[in-house]
């Protein structure tokens, strides 16, 4: 996922999108610990997508925190 991509996302959508991702992660770290997670980059991955869209609600954040002061 790009961060261009979900810069184009509401903050709704984005918190969603951030609970999906977190879900996910949590799933492949219970896979992983019972030996039957297959692809062990989608850990990597996952945070990583989870951090970027963490990145992209501040900025719209700090963006309306501008608009307002």
């Amino acid at each position: 996922m790009k961060a261009s991509e979900l810069r184009q996302l509401t903050e709704q959508e984005l918190h969603e999108k951030l609970r999906e991702l977190r879900e996910s992660l949590f799933n492949l770290k219970i896979q992983h610990s019972a030996g039957q997670l297959q692809n062990t980059a989608q850990l990597k991955k996952t945070k990583k997508d989870i951090a970027r869209v963490l990145t992209v609600l501040r900025e719209k954040q700090r963006e309306s925190e501008q608009v307002r002061g």
